[in-house]
């Protein structure tokens, strides 16, 4: 018992370290938000165009510190801007209205070429995983397909999206564990309702009596990841066939998603366009100067 104690007091020890190392480390932005970024935001993310003035500034900023603090680095692909902020906007989306959320357990995202399997091989015929968060000595990683990060944005009517669908384990892992219980974000009168709701809407896709991803009924955990990504691609469908579903993914991620007017635009921006900022500026006086 005496050295199950001390071990206890250490790990105790090591975790507060931990955590006090990460908030010292952690990077503010000082600089302003890049033009080039938020013409990606503009063009590809309908969860941004969704939101005021004031939210789309808080939305820049979470994005911009998302990516002072965590790597995303190619492997065997080219990274790009658009890739590191599609990959931010996803990690902000869920947490978005959780001002002081701060992803400290991931410092680094791996964009692979395509899917990969388990030992992160691309080109074997069991190469179908999109996404993952690393455990054992991948911990704090966390891999995706590049091309299914760009899906995700790309096609925003099929419920899916495999970044954010990946941020949300990693939401739910915060506690301890990916078990579809994410308290970190849940208070305990959730908790009974939400698990009772999830075994039955499971019973549904089983009985093929759903409109739900069948890789939900895969387990508690990619259940949530699954209705996760219903949530905030398809959010009015989502109220209409599964209202308590909704209502409880409501209280979790505190924001009415029903509400919002998912439009992304179809176009691109010229440069003697008017500036979608709405500072009164030509596009390539404003936000777009540092593409000429």
């Amino acid at each position: 018992m005496k050295y199950i104690a001390i071990l206890s007091i250490g790990i105790l020890a090591y975790l507060l370290f931990k955590k006090l190392w990460s908030n010292k480390n952690w990077i503010s932005p000082k600089k302003p938000f890049p033009g080039n970024w938020r013409n990606i935001l503009i063009q590809k993310v309908s969860f941004y165009n969704s939101l005021t003035a004031e939210e789309k500034t808080r939305f820049e900023y979470k994005v911009q510190e998302f990516l002072l603090n965590c790597r995303i680095t190619g492997i065997h692909t080219e990274v790009d801007d658009t890739d590191r902020v599609l990959v931010a906007a996803s990690a902000i989306i869920p947490v978005f209205e959780f001002p002081n959320w701060k992803y400290t357990n991931l410092f680094e995202v791996l964009l692979y070429p395509n899917s990969f399997n388990d030992k992160f091989e691309t080109q074997a015929e069991d190469a179908r995983i999109l996404g993952m968060v690393g455990t054992g000595y991948m911990e704090g990683k966390m891999i995706l397909s590049k091309p299914a990060l760009l899906h995700g944005f790309s096609n925003e009517s099929d419920k899916k999206n495999t970044a954010i669908h990946e941020f949300v384990h990693l939401i739910d892992k915060m506690d301890g564990k990916i078990d579809g219980l994410p308290s970190i974000l849940m208070e305990k009168q959730y908790s009974i309702p939400w698990l009772d709701l999830i075994s039955k809407k499971i019973e549904e896709i089983y009985e093929e009596k759903s409109d739900i991803n069948p890789y939900g009924a895969t387990n508690k955990a990619e259940f949530f990841a699954v209705i996760s990504e219903y949530f905030f691609e398809r959010p009015k469908l989502l109220a209409n066939a599964h209202p308590e579903l909704y209502q409880l993914l409501e209280e979790i991620f505190n924001q009415n998603m029903s509400q919002r007017k998912l439009l992304r635009a179809k176009h691109s921006i010229s440069r003697n366009s008017p500036c979608p900022c709405g500072s009164g500026l030509k596009f390539k006086k404003c936000c777009g100067k540092q593409h000429y």
